[in-house]
Parts: structure tokens; sequence; C-alpha cells
């Protein structure tokens, strides 16, 4: 087991001393997000002293999101290839695992040159409005607002992607299947810019086919030659089941957009990228290899 976690955590070590120190969280929308009249307790991280850790450490369980913002976390200038991702944290659409699924993320994107956008995306879900609708809101929105930004950030605005985990995992298969137009009336050019990733990271993606058809894609993964090409990794042990990725990469080989998927025996959910006995927390090293094989990682130097 050692040999196996040393490279890891070489890595992790590697990714923390490339680490840059973010931009301040920009708000997502200029006033009020759209439709959004909830009154929620103030945003806080809802862990309890004896909540399940991961790796051996804790996790910062944001609750009460109201005001959704976009953080830069700049590649280094040495390093930078132009490229960017928007992160997407899981939790259920209850919670957002921060730093689990979002900044230990963004620091190693960071680490092989990638500008990682940290999405703090609004729940749990509003009872006033459609399920789900309110994150997809704001990764479409997020979207623009990055590729309206990317020269001012050294973005390459045609290489811009999205990745999440679990629950962000499902956000962000469906911002890549709804991107045509907006979930909400444009507000300023940002939304007239695409909300479509150029690629997509979905890491034990939850939601992607119905509850009691588990060979039948939801409604809202309207895969088509337009939905962008897209790496999947997940667990066979994974109580979110490994069917969704199995049968939303069938979809996407339907309509000749290229994938990868990667499966796992053990290891099952919510591990992030923090090393452990299992295989699958390598993922990391494989979304390195098929972003470089997909020319994603080319200098825009």
């Amino acid at each position: 087991m050692r040999s196996f976690l040393a490279p890891l955590l070489c890595s992790l070590a590697v990714a923390a001393a490339a680490f840059a120190a973010p931009l301040e969280p920009i708000g997502l929308w200029p006033g009020a997000a759209p439709g959004d009249s909830v009154d929620l307790p103030p945003e806080a991280d809802t862990s309890k002293p004896d909540a399940n850790k991961v790796a051996g450490k804790s996790v910062i369980r944001l609750g009460n999101v109201a005001r959704p913002t976009i953080t830069l976390y700049p590649a280094p200038k040495d390093k930078n290839t132009g490229a960017a991702i928007v992160v997407c944290p899981g939790g259920g659409y209850n919670i957002l695992a921060l730093d689990l699924e979002g900044t230990e993320v963004c620091e190693w994107l960071n680490s092989i040159g990638v500008n990682a956008v940290l999405l703090k995306y609004r729940v749990p879900g509003r009872k006033d409005q459609p399920p789900r609708l309110a994150p997809l809101q704001d990764a479409q929105r997020a979207l623009g607002l990055v590729r309206q930004k990317s020269s001012e950030w050294g973005i390459d605005a045609n290489r811009v992607g999205i990745l999440g985990f679990s629950a962000g995992g499902h956000l962000a298969a469906n911002v890549s299947n709804n991107h045509e137009s907006r979930a909400y009336p444009a507000i300023d050019d940002a939304d007239k810019l695409s909300s479509r990733p150029d690629f997509a990271i979905l890491v034990y993606p939850a939601y992607l086919t119905l509850e009691d058809k588990i060979d039948e894609l939801a409604p809202e993964m309207k895969v088509t030659g337009q939905t962008p090409q897209t790496f999947m990794a997940m667990t066979q042990d994974d109580a979110v089941r490994v069917e969704g990725p199995i049968f939303y990469s069938l979809a996407l080989k339907k309509e000749k957009v290229p994938f990868e998927l990667h499966t796992y025996p053990t290891g099952g959910h919510g591990y992030g990228l923090r090393p452990n006995e299992h295989n699958v927390t390598t993922w990391p090293a494989r979304v390195e290899d098929w972003m470089n094989t997909r020319g994603l990682l080319k200098s825009s130097k």
C-alpha cells in the first residue's frame, strides 16, 4: 500500500507547491439570482464534529448558499496552458463539499497548468422552483462569465471545460446537454456568449439515469452531437450506481461524441482526489493523460 500511495502523495505535494493564490470571488448575478426569493439561514459549514472524514481529513460541507460565486485559481504563469475548467463540487444538491471536491481540485488543476474556476452554486434546492434549475442557471452563467473574462484571465475561450463530482457531475452533464439557450432571461453581454463546455469531466456522477429505470437516461440528459467530449470515472461498488456513466457513454457513442470511461471494482463514493488504497483515486492521472491526448493541454503561448 505504501508504494501505491507514494506517487499520489508526491503529486499532491507538487500540486500544493504549484498553487497560486485565488482571486477574490465574483458574484454570478449583479443582483438577486433569477427567481430566487427564498430566505435561507446564513451560509455556513454544516459538518458536525462526528461527521465522516475522507482519507482521515474533515470535509467542509457548505450549506445555505444564496449568493453564488465563481473564484479563479490561476495557473502559474510558467505552466499556464490557457485551458480552464469550471469546478462543481458535489453534495446531493443539499450542500457543497467545498474543499474535498472544490478547492483541493482547483489546486491540483493548477499543478498541471490549468486555470480552475470554483463554482459555488446555489444549494439546497428551492421549493418554489423546478428541481435543480438554480444550479443549472448558475453553471450556464459561470461559463459565459469565464468566456467574457478570458482575455483578462489569460484563458483560451475555446478550451473552457467543466468538472463535477456526484451531484456536481450531474450538473456538469446537465449544462453539457442544455446550452442552446439560457434557463433564465439574459442579463448582460456575458449571457450572449456560449454556455457550452468544450469538454466535460464527470467523477462519480449522480442522477444520470432514472431512479427506477437504470438503463434509461434522465430526461435532461439530451445527448446530441453537440454534447462535448467527456471523461468519466466511477466504481462498481458506488451506491450511486455505475450504470449511470455506462448508459451515458452509450448515448455519447450513438452520437459519435468522443468519450473515455474508467470503471474500477472498488472505492465507493465521495473520495475526491484524496489518495487511498483503491486504484480509483488515480483518476487525476488518467484525466491528465486524456487531456493531453485530446490536445486540451497544448500551450497557448
